[in-house]
């Protein structure tokens, strides 16, 4: 869930491993490996400060940072559609070119917190099946006001958002996060925050029932998705239909306005798609970073290689896969472990969040395996 703020809550990692032998060190090329790491905004920092964080990252082995530069709440990039903390996206540009580091625009696309927005287009929010918005009765935690993205309004949206960041001289690639629905169900090791059991879909967790879902549902059915269905969190077409909405404003608007503008597009994504409509095997991307955060799941660092094995088996475009990891599940001597069960199950390189949970021991970590 939330990468600066829910997901840190959950349990660190499991039982230490032996070291396994170094493998990716930096490279550029996607056939070679490439590593990633996100990266949440620090107000006040210099050129120089920033360049010398992408230095140290490059040195260790990454070659592309994530910054986020729209938290769903403000941004922070030059743009008149949204409420900016700070112009931090320029000084990463200049600081990527100078360090040769690969700068990828970190974006929330569905969560939409500002006020305006949520105050005056109530419309454009989604509704869980007990009727409740997510602009005033957010699932989990508030800042989970989830837009549809069934409404063209929506759509437009998140089209400018990413076509403002695609005019960036020199910005690499944008890359989308939150783009799906609430979870239907949690990962079983984050029940115990909430003090919930989800042994299935409950109304108040399945999105999105607004009326234009169900509207265009019924046309193509003659269901109505709501009160036509006898179990709606189990009906394979319902479903189908809120995937597929997603993948469109993956395939038919958002990954074309990034290349129209000469961008790399990537995501952040779920290995329980199910769970959030996120059927991300049939997106058109230019790379996938699905977030295999183990511990979320009750599993251990193997965990890591068996889900890639099935989600690279799975995609209907052959495109980079890059193993998520969570740096505070993965304790400094399971590093090396981590990356090459990753490396054997088929990633193309790994994705750390986020940079500034990494302690030093880490760091020394990151650079045995670097240099190999």
């Amino acid at each position: 869930m939330n990468k600066r703020e829910f997901l840190k809550s959950a349990g660190l990692g499991m039982a230490a491993l032996a070291l396994a032998p170094a493998m990716w060190s930096g490279c550029t090329s996607p056939n070679k490996g490439k590593n990633w790491i996100w990266i949440t905004p620090k107000e006040g920092l210099s050129t120089d400060q920033w360049k010398t964080m992408l230095e140290k990252a490059k040195q260790h082995g990454f070659d592309a940072v994530l910054p986020e530069v729209y938290t769903g709440h403000h941004a922070w990039f030059e743009t008149s559609r949204l409420p900016m903390r700070e112009p931090l996206l320029e000084k990463l540009i200049d600081a990527g070119r100078e360090t040769g580091v690969e700068i990828h625009a970190w974006m929330h696309t569905m969560p939409n917190n500002i006020p305006e927005y949520y105050e005056n287009h109530p419309g454009w929010y989604a509704v869980n099946r007990a009727g409740e918005s997510a602009a005033t009765h957010p699932a989990y935690v508030p800042y989970y006001r989830f837009m549809c993205s069934r409404h063209p309004e929506v759509q437009e949206f998140t089209r400018q958002i990413v076509a403002d960041l695609a005019s960036f001289e020199g910005l690499a690639g944008v890359h989308l996060d939150y783009i799906r629905l609430p979870d239907a169900i949690l990962a079983q090791g984050l029940w115990s925050k909430y003090n919930i059991v989800q042994d299935k879909e409950y109304p108040q967790y399945d999105y999105c029932y607004c009326n234009r879902c169900r509207s265009d549902f019924k046309e193509q059915t003659g269901l109505d998705p709501l009160t036509g269905l006898e179990d709606p969190a189990t009906h394979q077409a319902w479903r189908q239909f809120r995937y597929d909405t997603i993948t469109h404003l993956v395939n038919d608007i958002l990954a074309p306005e990034a290349r129209k503008a000469g961008k790399a597009i990537t995501a952040a994504v779920f290995p329980n798609w199910e769970s959030v409509r996120q059927e991300w095997r049939n997106w058109n991307l230019d790379g996938y970073l699905p977030m295999l955060y183990h511990n979320f799941y009750n599993a251990g660092i193997p965990w890591i290689g068996e889900q890639l094995t099935r989600e690279i088996s799975e995609l209907k475009i052959k495109k980079p896969v890059y193993s998520g990891l969570f740096v505070p599940s993965v304790k400094p001597e399971e590093m090396a472990e981590a990356f090459r069960i990753s490396r054997e199950g088929g990633a193309s390189g790994i994705s750390l969040f986020n940079y500034h949970s990494l302690t030093e021991e880490h760091w020394k970590a990151l650079k045995a395996i670097h240099e190999g």
